[in-house]
């Protein structure tokens, strides 16, 4: 059983039961969701204005209700809290009844009810109690600050919460407006019997591991078809953006631990340039970066200029000459 979803204590009389409620169902349905199929991006739920067709952001919406057609009643979120009940963890039970007095329409969602360990026995009795009178316990509770009603009922060795829908909410037959041929139909007897006899001709039991959604099977046996064919699409605007990210994130963090470690060698120093860092933070943000021009101070043979350089050559050069000059004059 899965974790209890809200807990609380079933009351009637002077009994107090403390118990935990957990969902008695689960939803087994295919969630199918909203793609573009140009660029396989997921689609999703916008707030629109159905007049102009404009997105609506949050802070511009408020609830209104119909008073008439074209005319609505806006409430505000304070006076829509102050009319929910006052929350309470009590299943309040208010009667006993029949479990056949129930119109199958009103039954809704069922809950499974387990006791608290201090609640185990008088848990035991109150199921008991159901079995033996047939009967099952109406009560009012309150679950995410809604009210309900609900029927308390025993199912084997338990005792399931089933809420109910609130009589107003149900629909009456008469608006079917069915005819007086289907409601006093002129069935004869022979009629009758070969229809009681079909019945019986296919009379059986409830088997639940044979009752399954075919629709689900045959959607997940086409999904995992196509999967293992190799028919998947990557839905991403940038297949490889998160690539990319991730590969200059570290080239980033790495030039901020060479820094770090520099820090830490003492006279070892390990130099990141500006350079570097301007070409890392370009990976990152996916930006240009022209390269920064280091100001570091130039040594004395790089600070030597091309004129200087000129002149100490035609000098060596007439130097040279001179030297040959003389010797042929001796």
């Amino acid at each position: 059983m899965g974790r209890a979803i809200w807990k609380g204590a079933i009351s009637f009389g002077l009994v107090h039961i403390p118990v935990a409620l957990h969902s008695a169902t689960s939803s087994q349905s295919i969630d199918f969701d909203w793609l573009d199929e140009r660029s396989m991006e997921p689609v999703g739920y916008k707030r629109v204005n159905k007049v102009t067709g404009k997105e609506v952001t949050k802070e511009h919406i408020v609830k209104g209700v119909a008073h008439e057609k074209g005319r609505y009643v806006i409430l505000s979120e304070e006076e829509i809290r102050l009319a929910h009940p006052a929350s309470t963890q009590t299943i309040d039970i208010f009667s006993f009844i029949d479990s056949d007095e129930i119109p199958l329409a009103n039954i809704d969602t069922p809950y499974y009810l387990s006791p608290d360990k201090r609640g185990e026995k008088v848990y035991a009795l109150l199921r008991e109690t159901l079995i033996d009178s047939k009967k099952v316990a109406l009560a009012y509770v309150i679950l995410h600050t809604r009210q309900h009603l609900a029927a308390l009922m025993p199912i084997d060795s338990a005792l399931v919460l089933v809420l109910l829908r609130w009589p107003a909410e149900v629909r009456s037959i008469d608006e079917l407006a069915l005819t007086k041929t289907t409601t006093h139909a002129d069935l004869n007897k022979s009629e009758k019997e070969m229809a009681k006899r079909l019945v019986n001709d296919m009379a059986g039991s409830w088997e639940p591991d044979n009752y399954r959604d075919t629709f689900q099977e045959k959607i997940m046996q086409l999904v995992d078809k196509k999967a293992r064919d190799g028919e998947i699409e990557n839905v991403e605007t940038d297949p490889g953006s998160e690539q990319r990210k991730s590969a200059d994130i570290i080239d980033l963090t790495e030039l901020l631990k060479r820094s770090l470690r520099g820090k830490d060698d003492g006279n070892k120093k390990t130099t990141v340039t500006k350079k570097e860092v301007a070409v890392a933070s370009a990976k990152k943000t996916g930006k240009a970066s022209k390269p920064t021009t280091s100001k570091t101070t130039p040594d004395k043979k790089s600070s030597t200029s091309p004129k200087k350089k000129a002149e100490s050559t035609t000098k060596k050069a007439e130097a040279v000459s001179t030297k040959k000059a003389k010797s042929a004059a001796r």
